[in-house]
């Protein structure tokens, strides 16, 4: 019997619905706009960044009225977390995607690190993205959903001074894996790992970019369009696709 590629299912008659973390600026914003042309409702969490994310609730408005809801939360604060998804659902009705985005990164050599910096690397890039899929389970399931992390390249490969972030963002990569697995076969859990795509807001080092970029393959930064492109897909159309982290890096990894 000759076999026959299998279509990717049409969207649902209802919007599909994304709550997306950390959405007001840089990739998060570019993944929310990426998700929300290719047709989904948004719930879109910021913690600081009021302003943007006003601006950017604006601008996916005037293209679909009513498509997107903004909630504010510190992730930090663990009673937030399922709150954000009962707003999601409860504005929406549904909810078929997570997008783990949100981050903290700040060095910790050894020596000087301190129990809060420990607390907050570990609450935003692990501990967060964790009891958010806990929470977002149920619901996914429903709509037989996925679920997407941002992890690191240095989750695999550890930056020096960066102890703790590269040790939270190995925990989300490890979660990445054992969700994918709890939750199969409903629901599909994948990460991206970015490589240089923007540069840390405090790195100025001309230096410092150009030694990264020597020690990346394609020779150059990536764009947070990409990274958007790779998220998009594990949502929607590598449906069988789970527990897998793709690197969005430019062959950075291969090099070392």
């Amino acid at each position: 019997m000759a076999w026959t590629p299998q279509r990717v299912s049409p969207m649902p008659a209802t919007p599909p619905v994304a709550l997306v973390t950390g959405s007001a600026r840089r990739i998060g914003a570019t993944i929310a706009r990426r998700l929300h042309a290719e047709g989904y409702d948004l719930a879109l969490h910021y913690r600081g960044a009021a302003a943007e994310m006003q601006a950017l609730a604006i601008e996916l408005e005037s293209t679909r009225p009513g498509s997107v809801l903004t909630v504010q939360a510190d992730l930090s604060e663990f009673d937030r977390l399922p709150e954000l998804v009962a707003q999601t659902v409860g504005r929406f009705g549904r909810m078929d995607a997570l997008v783990n985005n949100a981050s903290s990164f700040q060095p910790t050599p050894v020596g000087t690190t301190t129990p809060q910096q420990w607390d907050a690397l570990f609450a935003s890039n692990a501990r967060a993205p964790f009891f958010l899929a806990q929470a977002a389970a149920p619901h996914l399931k429903a709509t037989r959903g996925a679920i997407v992390n941002l992890v690191d390249i240095y989750a695999e490969r550890p930056l020096a001074g960066h102890s703790v972030y590269c040790m939270a963002k190995a925990a989300l990569l490890m979660a990445t894996k054992s969700l994918a697995l709890e939750l199969a076969p409903d629901v599909r859990v994948n990460a991206v790992a970015p490589g240089a795509i923007l540069w840390a807001e405090n790195e100025t080092s001309e230096s410092k970019q150009q030694a990264m970029l020597a020690r990346t393959p394609l020779a150059r930064t990536g764009t947070p369009e990409e990274i958007a492109e790779a998220v998009h897909w594990l949502l929607r159309d590598a449906t069988y696709v789970t527990g897998q982290v793709i690197r969005v890096d430019g062959g950075r990894m291969l090099a070392g």
